[in-house]
């Protein structure tokens, strides 16, 4: 009796560490394109009146080289008098991550040293950014609602 409880036992045991190995996590690639994600997530969090960022927009702005891309898209604010700024990014190679996410970070000092002095109450939203990286994914996002976006943001990486 005791034989064949602990053969059932030790199968679903198996069973369990095996699915649990096989699922792809955090670091899958998710089935949307980075403009995809962007209008998901700017259509669940209203955003101000935004423009495409272009390539020249990327070096001058982000501090990346648009080359360590595979692929991107970046909303910036159409008038000077915001600072909501969304952008997903996609590293061609998971090594450059890093380096992605240091320019996102200058990129967000930029925007709080030029809001500084110009409208405090973008300014406190500037302060109020994020940088998550998922896999070979950057999200930088300024704004009211960046926790609810990261959190939007996230879903995208979970297997379901």
């Amino acid at each position: 009796m005791k034989k064949p409880v602990f053969i059932l036992l030790f199968t679903i045991l198996i069973g369990l560490t095996l699915s649990a190995c096989s699922e792809k996590g955090s670091n899958y690639d998710p089935k949307l394109s980075t403009q995809e994600m962007i209008e998901q997530l700017t259509k669940q969090y209203e955003q101000p009146p935004q423009t495409d960022l272009e390539t020249a927009g990327v070096k001058n702005l982000y501090h990346l080289d648009p080359a360590l891309l595979d692929t991107y898209t970046i909303k910036i604010p159409l008038m000077n008098v915001k600072t909501n700024e969304i952008a997903v990014l996609k590293a061609k190679d998971a090594k450059d991550v890093e380096a992605i996410q240091e320019g996102v970070k200058q990129r967000a000092a930029d925007v709080q040293k030029q809001f500084e002095t110009y409208l405090p109450d973008q300014y406190e939203n500037a302060k109020n950014y994020k940088v998550v990286a998922q896999g070979s994914y950057v999200l930088f996002v300024i704004g009211e609602n960046a926790d609810d976006i990261v959190t939007a943001f996230n879903g995208f990486f979970e297997t379901k």
